[in-house]
């Protein structure tokens, strides 16, 4: 299982609690930055939505928001352990969203490759979300999804365990996925990947609307063997997707608060 160490390896993140290990350490001060740097975009959702993070070397262990906490309130260790029961790990003052877990459960535990799971809410990804043409090979951004995104149609709140299924079903072998007429998931091997297909997704999302808001009639795509090769190109790079960006995006939160990492 592959899990990144930026949050360590960059420096400042404090000994991790007796009870944690140094590895689990480094992905939950990871995963509170992904929290903080949605807040800071203005993708959260009052204390809606969810970031999840698997607990490395468990694969029936992950960590996800406390219910109550707004996006820019989580830090490291408020981060709730939870079990594939939806058991709460260990000590917490909060439970978790009932939503949250059916989600992220279904993903953690189908796709063990896939250690941390966005899913959010934004105007642009739910606008998207309702739209049949769903995203298109527009713009560069959109090209790199091209053929690698599922749909998976709107059933309610996401609260029945039998969802899962059909959920899973659904993302196929994709990392990304539309939730029909709700929001926008994405998923990665670390926090760092899964953050850079959001932000991807998210732009590309947002230059779709604005061009059909502007052109309804006229949008000009690209063949599809183009689009086909932009996505592999990018697929193709021997630099695993966030690796680049994401100390620099925890840079970022140091200079401003780097609370995240209490």
């Amino acid at each position: 299982m592959t899990h990144q160490r930026h949050a360590i390896e960059g420096g400042g993140a404090g000994a991790p609690p007796a009870d944690v290990s140094a590895e689990e350490w480094a992905v939950r001060v990871d995963l509170a930055a992904a929290y903080r740097l949605v807040a800071r975009l203005g993708w959260d959702d009052l204390i809606y939505n969810h970031i999840s993070a698997r607990v490395p070397g468990r694969d029936d262990h992950f960590l996800i928001n406390p219910f109550g906490l707004a996006f820019d309130e989580v830090t490291a260790s408020s981060l709730v352990k939870i079990d594939h029961e939806a058991r709460i790990v260990g000590p917490s003052r909060y439970g978790v969203n009932g939503a949250g877990f059916v989600i992220h459960h279904a993903v953690h535990r189908a796709r063990p490759e896939l250690n941390c799971v966005m899913h959010l809410h934004t105007e642009a990804g739910m606008a998207l979300s309702m739209l049949d043409c769903g995203l298109l090979p527009l713009s560069q951004h959109a090209m790199f999804f091209h053929r690698r995104i599922g749909y998976h149609g709107y059933e309610g709140l996401a609260l029945n365990m039998e969802e899962q299924e059909r959920l899973i079903a659904d993302l196929g072998p994709h990392r990304t996925m539309i939730l029909r007429n709700h929001g926008t998931l994405t998923a990665g091997a670390t926090v760092a990947e899964a953050f850079v297909w959001m932000f991807w997704l998210e732009k590309a999302a947002r230059a779709q609307l604005m061009a059909m808001a502007a052109s309804p009639g006229g949008l000009t795509a690209p063949d599809a063997a183009i689009a086909e090769r932009t996505a592999a190109t990018y697929e193709r790079s021997p630099v695993p997707v966030g690796e680049r960006e994401w100390p620099a995006m925890l840079r970022r939160l140091d200079r401003e608060d780097p609370s995240y990492r209490t």
